[in-house]
C-alpha cells in the first residue's frame, strides 16, 4: 500500500510547528518622517523575537529542519484509521 510515512520527529512537529519569520516591510511602507519607533524598528524587534522562538523550537526538536513542511491535511487524513 502507498501509505505516507513520516518520522516521529516530523509527526511531533505537527503539534508544535516552527515559528514563522516576520514579513519584512516594503521600503515604501516607511513614511520617511523619522518616526520613533519606525515600522522598521518594529520589524527588527519581531525578527529578534523570531530568532529566540526559533532557537527554543530547535531545542525542542533537535535534528529537525524547520523548513520542512509539517504533514498536510491530506496526509493526516490518509493516516487516520
Amino acid at each position: 500500500m502507498n501509505e505516507p510515512t513520516t518520522s516521529p520527529a516530523h509527526d511531533a512537529c505537527s503539534d508544535d510547528p516552527p515559528p514563522r519569520p516576520p514579513v519584512e516591510p516594503d521600503p515604501d511602507d516607511c513614511c520617511g518622517n523619522g518616526c520613533d519607533p519606525c515600522i522598521f524598528d518594529f520589524y527588527e524587534e519581531a525578527r529578534q523575537h523570531y530568532r529566540e522562538a526559533l532557537a527554543a523550537w530547535r531545542e525542542r526538536h533537535p535534528g529537525v529542519d524547520p523548513a520542512l513542511p509539517a504533514s498536510t491535511p491530506e496526509e493526516s487524513a490518509q493516516r487516520a484509521p
